[in-house]
């Protein structure tokens, strides 16, 4: 019954955490990629003038970059819903 009340707990967090975690991710990323690469945007996977290399190589980092933050995000959720409920959301 207790693993039930966590997860409950979690859903309504979780979803908005995401949310939020997908926008924090993306503001680090574009900064994190203007300082790496000198260039204001970003290439897209369809930019013809962007070589393989360049679109890759952002791609990787702004995976990485998305998924670091949002682990750091869904945990900090989990660890709030255990104070809250008492209870881990697994």
């Amino acid at each position: 019954m207790s693993n039930r009340i966590g997860k409950a707990a979690y859903k309504p967090v979780g979803v908005l955490l995401g949310l939020a975690a997908g926008t924090v991710a993306g503001v680090i990323f574009r900064q994190v990629w203007k300082v790496t690469a000198g260039d204001g945007e970003a290439p897209s996977a369809t930019d013809e003038d962007r070589g393989w290399g360049e679109i890759l190589a952002a791609a990787a980092l702004q995976g990485a970059i998305f998924a670091v933050v949002r682990a750091a995000v869904d945990r900090s959720g989990a660890v709030g819903v255990r104070r809250l409920t008492g209870h881990w959301p697994n």
